[in-house]
Parts: structure tokens; sequence; C-alpha cells
């Protein structure tokens, strides 16, 4: 069987820095995707609503689908996914947050 013919996995990594101008916003879509998940047990329930009401990284927890991001790709079929959300000291003129996208190719003066 050749390479183009067997099964071949692929790991998918998405880095997403996200603003939240409206915490209350999302703390209430959390608790309502919580209250309508009819497979949560309810002790359960009961602390992820408090999670999603104490951190706003929790909340976007809750909301975020990694079969979202894939439902419609033709050919393949997820078979594990994990995700995490924390909140982060963001400085866009950081070098940390340089993803190469922009200047790929180029030198940068302003870098030793």
């Amino acid at each position: 069987m050749s390479t183009s013919e067997s099964t071949r996995y692929v790991r998918l990594r998405v880095d997403v820095v996200l603003e939240i101008d409206g915490p209350a916003e999302l703390t209430e879509a959390a608790e309502a995707k919580i209250d309508a998940d009819e497979f949560m047990p309810e002790e359960e329930r009961v602390q992820a609503r408090e999670a999603a009401r104490e951190d706003s990284a929790e909340a976007l927890a809750y909301l975020v689908e990694p079969f979202d991001l894939i439902r419609d790709v033709p050919g393949i079929e997820m078979v594990q996914a994990s995700w995490s959300s924390e909140e982060v000291d963001y400085d866009p003129d950081a070098l940390e947050w340089d993803l190469g996208e922009e200047n790929e190719g180029e030198e940068d003066d302003d870098r030793p």
C-alpha cells in the first residue's frame, strides 16, 4: 500500500489571541451553552457555571468546539481533540508574538 493510499494522522495546531471586550456577554453565552448541555451532570453544571463567571478564559473554553473548525472538510475524521484557554499578557510588538507571517522572507532592520 502506498503512502497516498494509507491512513495518515495530522496534528493541527492553532493559536488564536482574542480580546474580550464584552465579558458579560461572553459569560452569558457560556452559561447558556452549559445549561443547554443535556449530557452534563448537574453537579458538573454548577461548577462549570461558577468557573465561567469567575474567568473569561474558562467561559471561552466552554464555547469553543474544535470539531467546528473541520466539520465541512472532506476526507477527514477527527480522531482526538483537546483545547485550553488561558489569560495572557499580550504585547503585539514583543518577539514572542511574532508569528512570522507579515515579514516572511524579509529582514527586519529593528531586530539584532
